[in-house]
């Protein structure tokens, strides 16, 4: 693989026109593709396999027409202080707001805000459902600015009038200025690294590129717009990584004394093969998420693993062609003029100083092999205390009531659940399928009786009737709220009903609604996590075992990933579930960690985790390689690659945090969820478990059975085959020895 690269980073330099041309080709092919493309459906939620599912397909089909999507606007009235809504005035206020939304274009239908289900028993709230004949992303802004203005002329009539529903939500964010000064601080950070305009801008422009060139993909294929997020986030960070990788190692080699196309050619062939490695696992743990059989996460899933796929290729093909356009520019100013610009020349005079001052990455080092079992120790105990409020964990997904109380939407709720019971704002649905019962009527009467006298169940309304006769829907009110604890019990409990049911009369009871539905994500997602896990720490170590050619390397990162995973769900957990630090972060409402953070995280947090892995260890075991002692190894890989490491995590974490300023809930959580596992993974186990392991370990970490080592694939990912062939090839002269190098263990 290495030697394959380095003759595709020497044709990149060498043809450097073509291969910018043909990426400009490229990404105005998607653009083009994107503009062109039809608008994509509106962002459904399935789970196949489930009860919810099976209740929503059979109203499908048994109430044909009836359930077409369209967006809904649920408009709530609260009357002042000491009043009550059903008032003559406040009446009058309310039917006016109805009669002129309903009088709307596009509305089909609009409920009564004074039937009697729809006051609440103090008569001081009512609530009215407007729905549409079309979903929300097809709504006029006339529609929409008609709806706004009668709900401000009843609040100036003195009525608190809030609305919630699929017609007045914005849609996922794609950004926000948070994100802007993460894309900021990325690039503060890589000109901190390279003290070099161009060097640092690079990584920033070919990472746009692919992100761009990713995004446009997504949208021309049609997927849906809550895709393209995890995108943004992978896409923007793995671009920046990978790129910066290797301009540091084709800064590296010109100081070694390389000519830039040789420089760029070998820079390929190593820093690029680890990419090449980084983004397979990546792609693979993001293409791993359809295990938990939810189409949406696995179109996120998908879509991300697409744009790494492209920022691996832009990092291998784009940029080395722009180190050819600026073969001088990205090294530091001190050290442009002693270069060569011969690109055929595989020499040059450029020689480290042999007593310049020794990294902070080598004496950081020094300090940890000193010290490896204290080190080990202190840090594997720092992350169990942070990892402990997992054991707290609770999974759900958070509805409006997660939303800030500035939104209408969360105020709407509130009202709600004030007016008619906290349950109301998750009523579920029960589906009785009596096609071969004898009296279908019966039947659901036995139904309503039987959910009227189970605990938990305040409200229970009249069986609703298809065309055929022969299927009911019955709608029940909880006397909890939609991610309480005692709701998921009582759905349990409903269901357990329907043996009996189908015991007396044949008929079928199927639970559904949005909050039946949630319980099932949750559920469906918790039993995939633990084959997930498994397949992903096993993969995690067969790879690493290929690449390293050891076993106790590969089990050590896969204990230190899991370290990780830990870690940072226990910040979650504090955080959005124990409200740490809520109010600075923005975290409108505590309650359950959304159910598919925990597969979502783990997938992705895989891929960053095996990037420094790779990155730092292929350093260190090269080293070893070359005939170093295992702790003078461990020392020579941390000065060449902490360095970069580090400044690597902090761009990731930058662009992480960067979306916990946005509303989402969901979007908020997993940019600190990812934030927190980049800073846990790479400064706590990467930077510190790591050499404190090796050191203990000692040659043994570095032992392979002959007969496993035989069965193994040999990909050169460290380039060690290239490195020989070039050392015949193309020799340089030989760098004086640094005796900072030493170390006493």
């Amino acid at each position: 693989m290495a030697s394959l690269l380095y003759r595709l980073g020497r044709l990149s330099f060498r043809q450097r026109r073509y291969f910018a041309l043909l990426w400009v080709a490229i990404l105005a092919a998607c653009s083009f593709a994107a503009i062109s493309a039809p608008e994509a459906e509106e962002d459904g939620f399935s789970i196949p396999g489930t009860e919810s599912q099976k209740a929503f397909d059979l109203l499908d089909e048994r109430f044909p027409g009836d359930n077409a999507e369209g967006a809904d606007a649920r408009i709530v009235f609260a009357a002042p202080d000491g009043q009550k809504v059903t008032a003559r005035e406040n009446r009058a206020a309310v039917e006016k707001v109805i009669d002129t939304v309903a009088g709307g274009s596009q509305v089909k239908d609009t409920s009564s805000p004074f039937a009697p289900e729809a006051v609440s028993k103090d008569a001081t709230t009512a609530f009215a459902t407007i729905t549409y004949t079309v979903v929300a992303e097809d709504l006029t802004a006339a529609t929409s600015a008609e709806l706004m203005d009668a709900i401000e002329e009843a609040r100036a009539a003195g009525l608190t009038v809030e609305v919630g529903g699929s017609a007045i939500d914005g849609g996922p964010e794609l950004g926000g200025i948070t994100e802007v000064i993460g894309i900021a601080v990325a690039a503060l950070v890589l000109f901190i690294t390279f003290r070099a305009m161009v060097a640092a801008g690079l990584p920033l422009v070919t990472a746009l590129v692919g992100l761009g060139a990713g995004v446009c993909a997504i949208i021309a294929a049609g997927m849906s717009t809550t895709t393209i997020t995890l995108a943004l986030m992978l896409g923007l960070a793995v671009g920046i990584d990978y790129a910066l990788f290797i301009v540091s190692r084709y800064r590296a080699e010109r100081a070694a004394g390389h000519a830039p196309q040789e420089a760029a050619g070998r820079a390929v062939g190593t820093a690029g093969s680890a990419v090449v490695f980084a983004g397979a696992t990546v792609v693979i743990a993001l293409a791993g998420l359809s295990v938990a059989g939810v189409p949406m996460l696995t179109d996120m899933g998908l879509a991300a693993a697409g744009t790494v796929v492209l920022a691996v290729l832009v990092a291998l093909t784009l940029l080395p062609a722009l180190l050819g356009f600026f073969p001088q520019a990205v090294l530091p100013r001190d050290q442009r003029s002693s270069s060569t610009t011969d690109t055929d020349t595989a020499t040059a005079t450029t020689v480290t100083p042999v007593h310049a001052k020794e990294a902070a990455g080598s004496r950081w080092a020094r300090f940890v092999i000193r010290r490896p079992l204290a080190t080990l120790l202190l840090s594997v105990a720092a992350l169990g205390v942070v990892a402990v409020p997992v054991l707290d964990l609770q999974l759900g997904l958070p509805g409006d009531e997660a939303q800030p109380t500035s939104t209408t939407q969360r105020r709407a709720y509130d009202a709600l659940a004030d007016g008619f019971g906290p349950g109301f704002n998750g009523p579920l649905t029960i589906v009785i399928d009596a096609k071969g019962a004898d009296d279908a009527k019966a039947v659901a009467a036995e139904a309503r009786t039987a959910l009227t006298a189970t605990d938990g169940v305040v409200g229970v309304s009249p069986a609703t009737f298809n065309k055929a006769g022969d299927t009911a829907i019955i709608g029940a009110v909880p006397s909890t709220g939609p991610s309480d604890s005692a709701t998921k019990d009582l759905v349990k409990t409903i269901r357990s009903l329907a043996a009996d049911l189908k015991k007396t009369s044949g008929a079928s009871m199927l639970v559904t609604g949005q909050t039946a539905m949630n319980i099932d994500v949750s559920n469906k997602v918790t039993a995939a996590l633990t084959p997930y896990l498994a397949v992903v720490v096993g993969l995690a170590v067969l790879l690493l075992m290929i690449v390293f050619r050891s076993i106790l390397v590969p089990v050590k990162a896969a204990l230190g990933f899991l370290l990780s995973v830990a870690a940072s769900f226990g910040a979650i957990v504090a955080v959005f579930q124990w409200g740490w630090l809520a109010d600075q972060l923005g975290v409108a409402q505590t309650g359950p960690v959304m159910s598919m953070m925990p597969i979502f995280l783990i997938g992705v947090v895989f891929g960053l985790a095996m990037d420094y892995e790779v990155f730092l260890v292929t350093r260190i075991r090269e080293a070893h390689v070359h005939g170093e002692s295992p702790a003078q190894a461990i020392v020579t890989g941390f000065r060449h690659s902490a360095r970069v490491v580090v400044a690597a995590a902090v761009i990731m974490i930058a662009v992480f945090a960067g979306f916990i300023g946005m509303s989402d809930s969901m979007i908020k959580m997993l940019g600190l969820g990812l934030a927190a596992a980049v800073f846990f993974d790479a400064f706590i186990v990467r930077m510190t478990i790591v050499p404190a392991a090796l050191a203990l370990l000692g040659k043994a970490a570095w032992w392979l059975p002959r007969w496993l080592d035989r069965l193994l694939p040999d990909l050169d990912i460290e380039g060690e085959k290239l490195a020989r062939t070039l050392a015949v090839e193309h020799p340089v002269p030989a760098a004086p020895s640094a005796r900072e190098d030493s170390v006493n263990v």
